[in-house]
């Protein structure tokens, strides 16, 4: 018997329980999951992952693994990097989000160099040294696992291939007491008043507490494999970028 827990925000759960509650929010949060992070940030969520994009050294006929992809807006400016010669797999363990995906690219005609697949960070499914780079936005903190999930995205980069973590992290000091006054007030609102669900965005709030901050994340991807990892904060640490290699 599987004895083991992990944590669905500040609520302790059965270790397989949590990707089925997790599942949970993100159909719920689906249709709405691009407008909430525009409203959520003031807009400043693409300048973070323009910055990611900036730090993949993504090149055209590279192929490139978005996991977490969902809603597609990192695959679309990935596909533009990589061109026609090159592709984009999003990956992610949920198909509301994925259905929004590929409903946006294909408004936005993106479809030829643009593949989609279901599937758990965990257990990737492909073949080792698939991808040239792994991006991973906003994801990371909702895996149960996130060392077995760091150890799959090290084996299916190509060596010479780079990891990329952009995720929620620690603030300076300074910025902590005004962004939980945010995270735990005003973010639920916007979430019940916009979204008409308050309480996946009160786990978001959570869930970014219980993540790993700068300097664990690191090791975790040390541990991994990863060498030559750095991280970049990003609005006082508030969120922050993560890089590591597969030499």
């Amino acid at each position: 018997m599987n004895d083991r827990t992990t944590h669905f925000g500040y609520e302790e759960v059965a270790w397989e329980e949590k990707q089925r509650r997790v599942g949970g929010v993100f159909d719920s949060v689906a249709d709405n999951y691009d407008l909430m992070n525009d409203v959520m940030s003031f807009g400043v969520h693409r300048l973070w992952k323009r910055f990611a994009i900036e730090q993949s050294g993504v090149r055209r006929g590279q192929k490139v693994l978005d996991l977490a992809g969902g809603t597609g807006d990192l695959a679309e400016r990935l596909s533009r990097l990589v061109g026609p010669d090159g592709e984009v797999v999003i990956g992610d363990i949920n198909q509301a989000m994925l259905n929004v995906g590929r409903a946006r690219l294909l408004d936005h005609g993106i479809c030829a160099n643009v593949q989609y697949v279901q599937a758990n960070a965990e257990n990737l499914p492909f073949p080792d040294g698939s991808f040239d780079c792994v991006t991973i936005a906003f994801g990371l903190r909702n895996v149960t696992d996130k060392a077995r999930a760091l150890k799959s995205m090290y084996r299916v980069l190509k060596p010479g291939g780079r990891l990329l973590v952009l995720e929620f992290s620690r603030p300076v000091p300074g910025v902590k007491p005004l962004y939980d006054l945010y995270s735990f007030r005003i973010l639920p609102l916007m979430g019940r008043l916009i979204a008409k669900d308050e309480s996946s965005y009160r786990y978001l709030a959570e869930s970014i507490r219980m993540h790993p901050g700068q300097e664990e994340l690191k090791t975790l991807m040390e541990d991994a494999g990863f060498e030559d990892c750095d991280y970049f904060n990003l609005s006082g640490g508030i969120v922050a970028l993560h890089r590591g290699y597969h030499y």
